[in-house]
């Protein structure tokens, strides 16, 4: 048993040699001892992996049956001095009826038998003429080696913090499956023996089983296939091992048919599944449980002696840690995730744009950086969708005391470029008059005496220091002006959001923003899918320019030779690593020693280390606590992923919250 919840599972499909169960346990048997010393917790093998799937009218001999059973034996004593749980399939012969039944093993015990529900007996399967399928009015318990072994529909298998619930084959393919009701009964890791021959296209269609599967129930789910060792007299199976976990894959073994050349002998996958995050999801989504009495009947609980934590699986994961999980990896899915988002953006804001007065500007202040950019693109696409004219947008650029000459460059050939109403104001000269009427030193210089352009000249000497009102009016000056033109479009991104990085009812306010639940992680790519897919030219090498821009509010002064000097990430700490915190925290609940655990596995852009990892939390649960009063009245937006800060629809708390346990 891993730390954190985590529960290590193999998925094996093993060489057979068809009606020749002492061959196949020889083939099983080492399996089970390597996996045993990686400290796997479960390891399943296909349907009828004992004897073969393909034996046909043999599964009626007796003496194939008895070998069968001589084979189990083995094999259940085999794992007298291990932790492991392994799962096996072979015929069964009770009372004159032969079922295919499934073997629960655990620590040199047979410790259930649960047979088959519903037999295919269509196109190329022929099952019933062998088997009898279970109703769950077979006798409850059998003779195995002289011990009494539950037997039935109803087990469920208590591991530790699993609870494994069996399914076979076809089980899954059926409306219900059998792992639907044991999901209701508590079970998290669901498991399936199979034996699914390879035709064209179904692998797409096995693999969406079960992925959605897991999804609906919540679950890990191990699916374990036989392989091209069985009998090819008229099917081919395609050893095709799979483990998903609450609607996502963790991984997939190879298959026959999947462009490589076809192979003989035994392969598994193994992956770590988060037991923690199963259990939180399953206690946030309430139509979960709702039909838990209704719909699942009673189960046997039994209990496996639960293995220890080792060093070896605390230190490492058979499981992909995304370091940026707003962001996925995957190039294709990457473009198909910003189209959605992007498409997400522009019809939310193009149907509040549209309750507005046709006449109506659409107001928004460009800074030449990532959010306002993709803010802007979106109102430019709502604004081309419905054949509104792009003059109706607004856009302002408003340049003080930090505005570099790149950005605003960026600012005014964007607005040029995407043809909208542009207009400049410098704000410098309001923000000094309102230091003056505040009788504020901005950044320690005495201003009483001092013009603007000696102000202005000053600056450029004074040493970088920590003044919020320096910061504040500027921010609030640009929200003045801009609320005072028309309906405001916000710019504010996700992560910002969630570590408070905004000005108190200056740029955290507005009458929309589109960009609320995008992370700062994910802007960067919106911009550039956006800049890439929509727009050519001179167009698309500002929004690329825009997109290698540091990122900074452009609040503190200039260096000396133009440069910006006010650097967020250096402030706060790098934004992937908070989306990252952002991401385990209010997605999943995860704790501050989970969170520093996977976060030390994750392959970052930069490498961080323990120390920095470690800070940038710190930094990131005292804002999120610190800044929750801002988000409690944030403007109305679009939720476009699995995480949102919206008080009125996802995340409601406290303000006055103390973060004391969390850190």
């Amino acid at each position: 048993m891993g730390p954190f919840g985590f529960y290590r599972v193999a998925a094996v499909s093993p060489a057979v040699v068809v009606a020749n169960p002492t061959k196949n346990g020889n083939e099983i048997l080492p399996i089970i001892a390597q996996l045993s010393k990686q400290q796997v917790d479960l390891v399943l093998f296909p349907e009828l992996c004992i004897t073969g799937y393909t034996c046909a009218d043999l599964f009626a001999n007796r003496t194939l049956q008895i070998a069968a059973k001589e084979v189990l034996q083995t094999i259940v004593a085999s794992t007298a001095h291990s932790s492991t749980a392994v799962v096996v399939g072979l015929p069964w012969l009770i009372e004159d009826s032969l079922y295919n039944v499934a073997a629960v093993i655990h620590a040199g015990q047979l410790k259930g038998v649960v047979p088959k529900r519903f037999l295919p007996n269509y196109r190329e399967f022929y099952e019933s003429r062998w088997f009898r399928p279970a109703d769950g009015l077979e006798i409850k318990e059998i003779d195995f080696a002289g011990e009494t072994v539950p037997f039935g529909i109803d087990l469920l298998f208590a591991h530790g913090q699993a609870v494994i619930g069996v399914e076979i084959c076809e089980d899954l393919w059926v409306p219900i499956p059998p792992s639907s009701r044991q999901a209701l009964a508590g079970a998290n890791v669901l498991v399936n023996l199979s034996a699914g021959n390879e035709i064209v296209g179904k692998s797409d269609w096995r693999r969406n089983l079960v992925v959605s599967q897991s999804g609906r129930c919540i679950a890990a789910y191990a699916y374990a296939n036989a392989g091209p060792g069985e009998s090819t007299t008229d099917l081919v199976f395609g050893g095709h091992c799979l483990i998903a976990e609450n609607g996502t894959i963790l991984d997939q073994s190879r298959r026959i048919g999947d462009g490589d050349l076809p192979w003989q002998g035994e392969h598994w996958i193994i992956s770590d599944v988060d037991l923690d995050r199963l259990s939180y999801d399953r206690s946030v989504q309430s139509s979960f449980s709702a039909w838990r009495e209704e719909a699942a009947p009673p189960f046997r609980h039994l209990r496996l002696e639960a293995s220890p934590l080792t060093e070896s699986n605390t230190s490492s994961l058979h499981r992909f840690v995304d370091a940026h999980p707003f962001v996925p990896h995957n190039m294709e899915q990457r473009e198909s995730r910003c189209a959605e988002i992007f498409g997400i953006q522009t019809a939310a804001l193009a149907k509040r744009v549209g309750m507005l007065s046709p006449t109506s500007p659409l107001v928004i202040g460009v800074s030449g950086g990532l959010d306002s950019t993709l803010a802007l693109l979106a109102a430019v696409k709502a604004c081309d969708q419905y054949h509104w004219p792009r003059t109706r947008i607004l856009g302002i650029t408003m340049p003080g005391f930090g505005t570099s000459a790149k950005t605003l460059k960026n600012a005014h050939e964007l607005m040029d470029e995407l043809g909208i109403t542009k207009k400049s104001v410098d704000i410098r000269l309001q923000c000094w008059e309102t230091f003056r009427a505040m009788q504020h030193a901005p950044l320690g210089i005495e201003i009483t005496d001092l013009q603007l352009d000696e102000f202005i000249a000053e600056l450029s000497k004074a040493p970088q220091k920590e003044d919020l009102v320096f910061e504040n009016v500027q921010a609030r000056t640009r929200t003045l002006l801009l609320m005072s033109h028309g309906f405001v479009l916000g710019t504010g991104d996700l992560s910002e959001q969630a570590l408070g990085w905004s000005t108190y009812n200056g740029d955290h306010m507005s009458m929309y923003n589109v960009n609320t639940s995008v992370p700062k992680t994910l802007v960067r790519f919106l911009v550039t899918f956006a800049a890439d897919r929509y727009f050519e030219g001179a167009l698309r090498e500002t929004l690329h320019s825009i997109a290698a821009t540091p990122i900074s509010p452009e609040l503190l002064p200039l260096s000396g030779s133009g440069e910006i000097q006010q650097n967020t990430e250096e402030t706060l700490g790098a934004y992937e690593l908070h989306d990252f915190f952002l991401y385990h925290f209010v997605r999943f609940g995860s704790t501050r020693e989970k969170i520093l655990f996977l976060a030390s596995l994750a392959d970052f852009s930069v490498q961080h280390s323990p120390q920095a990892i470690g800070q940038a939390y710190q930094t990131f649960i005292k804002r999120f606590f610190a800044n929750q009063f801002k988000r409690s009245c944030v403007p109305d937006g679009p939720k476009v992923g699995s995480v949102s800060l919206s008080p009125r629809g996802d995340w409601r708390m406290p303000s006055d919250g103390d973060c004391g346990s969390f850190l």
